[in-house]
């Protein structure tokens, strides 16, 4: 395991992060105590120092068991964890990202952490209704009370986290340091504004769902039936969405490469994200419902891609940037930007 920077800060993290949306037995898909102590202790002894969480995972066990499986060594973690969601659906006030749902979100999560400080607190998505000079002073609030180390931001639009941090910095405030999406060889969509975004705001991105929903494991074949369990904690928004040729045409790339290197499909799919280097810094969220799961991810770490094999995958599964990529890459208007030179311009920010 190595470590990597978290963003525009001195956190240094490992360059797989566990994410724990399954501990716990309370949603359909979790795992039980024992099975998830198993999988912590595994990511811990490979070197893994980075956990992810949120306030309302498993209605709260996944946080509980965080905190019991950390106990005395809370120190060395680099705990992750969200608020926004409601958990209490009656209540107006219940969810969201203002500053009374914040406040409540994070005390509950410190008991059930048993901590009394979280590194790194995530606003879990955008409500489109809090101001963002709001949230952006009371995560500063929070900072600054010793009660949260670092800030980022899940699941928003680019010009949302772009304004959020400009406002931080011309009021002194802290920034987000990390952005979570989600991004795979399936949804490679964040390409067209988030992850450049990222990158030139020195932003880490940690990428959830990094299989495709299950996808990019291979267990699903072409012309066989529908998945049963598509569903959003995988990434599958809709079965009609998850199950396409375009997204089959993906699978058969990565299972080709897998067989010529005697890899997993899992594993060849986590380090296409590990190796998008041009990209600035990725970290795939790693979950499993069990033990073997973890080993077979953590096995991603033993080898690298090809420039070749990467270049086929990229293929494969290319997204179209859209408007205003398309166009400004146009021969034409390239060549009205820069004449007959362009190819010859070194650009370290392209």
């Amino acid at each position: 395991m190595r470590y990597k920077l978290l963003g525009r800060s001195g956190l240094r993290v490992s360059e797989l992060c566990l994410g724990t949306m399954t501990f716990g037995e309370d949603w359909s898909f979790g795992v039980s105590k024992e099975e998830s102590k198993r999988v912590f202790d595994a990511f811990v002894d490979a070197g893994g120092n980075f956990v992810d969480t949120a306030n309302l995972y498993t209605n709260g066990t996944s946080e509980r068991f965080l905190g019991e499986f950390m106990g005395e060594h809370r120190q060395t973690f680099v705990l992750a964890t969200k608020y926004a969601f409601n958990g209490r659906p009656d209540d107006p006030n219940g969810g969201g990202n203002h500053r009374k749902s914040m406040h409540q979100a994070l005390e509950a999560s410190l008991k059930r952490l048993g901590t009394d400080y979280i590194d790194l607190y995530w606003v879990h998505a955008w409500d489109f209704m809090t101001p963002v000079d709001e949230v952006m002073r009371a995560l500063d609030d929070l900072v600054r009370a010793g009660k949260v180390l670092y800030v980022g931001i899940s699941n928003a639009p680019a010009w949302i986290v772009s304004q959020a941090n400009t406002l931080a910095d011309l009021h002194g405030w802290n920034p987000f340091v990390g952005l979570q999406i989600e991004y795979s060889l399936i949804e490679r969509t964040p390409e067209r504004e988030l992850l450049p975004m990222a990158k030139a705001l020195d932003i880490a991105v940690t990428a959830w769902s990094p299989l495709g929903g299950g996808m990019l494991t291979g267990k699903y074949k072409r012309n066989t039936e529908k998945p049963r369990d598509a569903r959003y904690a995988q990434g599958a928004w809709s079965e009609d969405l998850f199950v396409t040729d375009r997204n089959f045409t993906i699978v058969e790339a990565v299972e080709k490469v897998a067989d010529e290197i005697d890899r997993t499909p899992a594993q060849v799919a986590i380090n296409w994200i590990r190796q998008q280097k041009g990209k600035g810094v990725i970290i795939p969220i790693i979950g499993a419902r069990k033990l073997s799961q973890l080993h077979d991810n953590l096995a991603a770490l033993d080898f690298a891609l090809s420039d070749k094999q990467l270049a086929r995958l990229d293929a494969a599964s290319a997204v179209q940037l859209g408007f205003p990529y398309d166009f400004l890459n146009h021969d034409d208007v390239r060549s009205a930007l820069y004449g007959n030179r362009h190819a010859s311009i070194d650009n370290h920010r392209g």
